[in-house]
C-alpha cells in the first residue's frame, strides 16, 4: 500500500486491538475446550487437565523466556525512539495477551492437580509449589519493568538484563526435575 510504512502494520492501536482479540479468541477456544472437557468428565480427566497444564506452562515460559531478551534490547535504544516505542508495544504485547493469562491457567490447573491428583502431599510438590511462588516473583518483576520501560523511567543495564534472562531457565530446570523425578 502506498503512503503506508510496512514497520507500521503491527504498530499503533488498531494493530494492538487485533492482536487482542485474536489472542481473546485462542483463550477463549483454549477455555471452551477445557470446559467441555470438564463437564464430559472423561475417565482420563486428570490427563486431559495434565495437559492443558503443560501446555499453559510452555506459553508462560515461552513469555518468561523471552522478556529480558526484549528487556536487553530495548536497553539500548533511546527513550522517545521509534525503536523504544516498537519495545514497549512488544513487551506489553507479551506480558498482557500470553504471559498474564497462560500464568493464570498455570497456577489454576497446577493447583487443581495438586489437589486432584496428590492431595498436596509430597515434599516434591511443595519444593515445586515454592519454585512457582519464586517464578512468579520474577514474573511480577519483569510486570514492573514493563511498566518502567513504558514510563521510560529508569532503567537497568543490558547485564543485570543478562543475568535476569537465566533465572526463569533456572526455576523451569529445577521444577521439570521435581516433577519428572520426584525425589522427595
Amino acid at each position: 500500500m502506498e503512503g503506508v510504512k510496512p514497520e507500521n502494520k503491527q504498530a499503533g492501536p488498531v494493530a494492538g486491538r487485533k492482536s487482542a482479540l485474536r489472542a481473546f479468541v485462542a483463550l477463549g477456544v483454549f477455555l471452551a475446550i477445557l470446559l467441555c472437557v470438564y463437564l464430559a468428565q472423561p475417565d482420563n480427566f486428570l490427563l486431559y487437565i495434565k495437559a492443558f497444564h503443560v501446555i499453559a506452562v510452555i506459553s508462560w515460559m515461552a513469555g518468561m523466556l523471552y522478556m529480558p531478551r526484549l528487556f536487553i534490547y530495548h536497553t539500548d535504544a533511546e527513550p522517545g525512539s521509534a525503536q523504544s516505542e516498537t519495545f514497549k508495544m512488544m513487551e506489553q504485547r507479551l506480558l498482557k495477551i500470553i504471559m498474564n493469562p497462560a500464568m493464570m491457567i498455570t497456577w489454576l490447573l497446577g493447583l487443581y492437580l495438586a489437589s486432584e491428583a496428590y492431595g498436596f502431599q509430597g515434599g516434591w510438590l511443595h519444593a515445586k509449589i515454592l519454585l512457582v511462588v519464586l517464578l512468579t516473583g520474577v514474573h511480577m518483576l519483569f510486570s514492573k519493568a514493563v511498566r518502567s520501560f513504558a514510563a521510560d523511567g529508569p532503567r537497568k543495564t543490558a547485564r543485570y538484563w543478562r543475568l535476569m534472562n537465566e533465572m526463569p531457565t533456572l526455576l523451569m530446570i529445577l521444577i521439570v526435575i521435581l516433577v519428572i523425578v520426584k525425589p522427595f
